[in-house]
C-alpha cells in the first residue's frame, strides 16, 4: 500500500514523528500522519496550515507500507456523530493514545475529518514492524505554482 505525506522539506528526510498534538494524539505521544492519497494530503495542510505557512519549501514523500503489515482500522461508525467538533478531539486523542500505548498495530486506519469516505494511515514509529515502512519517493510541493497566494473556492484566499 501506498500513502503519502507532505511535510517541510528541512524534515521530508524521513519518517519522524514530532509529539506535537493533533486530531489523534495529545503532546508527547508520536505518531506519523500519512493520507491515502496525494489530494488528501494536500487538502490535510491546507486545512490545517495559515497561508503564510503554505508559503514554505514542502515536499511530499511517497510511503510504501508492506501489505504484510497489520492494519488496525477505525470506521466513522466507531466515533460519536459530532467526532469532527473541535471540543471533541479529546475523544480520538484518547483513540490514538490507547492505539499507540497497545502497540499492537504499526498502522491506524482513520476516517478523514475534511472529505468523507476518505482515510488517512497513521504509523507507529515505535511498533516492530515500523522499519518494513520506507520513504520510496521524496519530491518537492508547491501549494500554488500560479502565485504566492493560495485560492481555493471562487476567489476565497486562505
Amino acid at each position: 500500500m501506498l500513502v503519502y505525506r507532505i511535510s517541510l522539506t528541512e524534515y521530508a528526510g524521513g519518517l519522524v514523528a514530532s509529539g506535537r498534538a493533533a486530531r489523534w494524539n495529545p503532546n508527547e505521544i508520536k505518531m506519523i500522519y500519512t493520507a491515502s492519497s496525494r489530494s488528501l494530503a494536500c487538502l490535510e495542510n491546507v486545512v490545517h496550515r495559515g497561508q503564510a505557512g503554505l508559503t514554505r519549501a514542502f515536499s511530499i514523500m511517497t510511503i510504501e507500507c508492506p501489505e504484510r503489515i497489520k492494519i488496525k482500522t477505525i470506521h466513522e461508525y466507531d466515533l460519536s456523530p459530532n467526532w469532527i467538533d473541535f471540543n471533541q478531539v479529546w475523544v480520538t486523542q484518547h483513540i490514538g493514545e490507547k492505539w499507540i500505548s497497545e502497540n499492537k498495530y504499526a498502522i491506524l486506519c482513520v476516517p478523514s475529518s475534511i472529505v468523507e469516505g476518505e482515510v488517512n494511515y497513521l504509523i507507529n514509529p515505535d511498533h516492530q514492524d515500523f522499519k518494513q515502512i520506507s520513504v520510496i519517493k521524496t519530491q518537492p510541493f508547491t501549494f500554488d505554482k500560479k502565485d504566492k497566494k493560495l485560492t481555493i473556492i471562487w476567489g476565497t484566499e486562505f
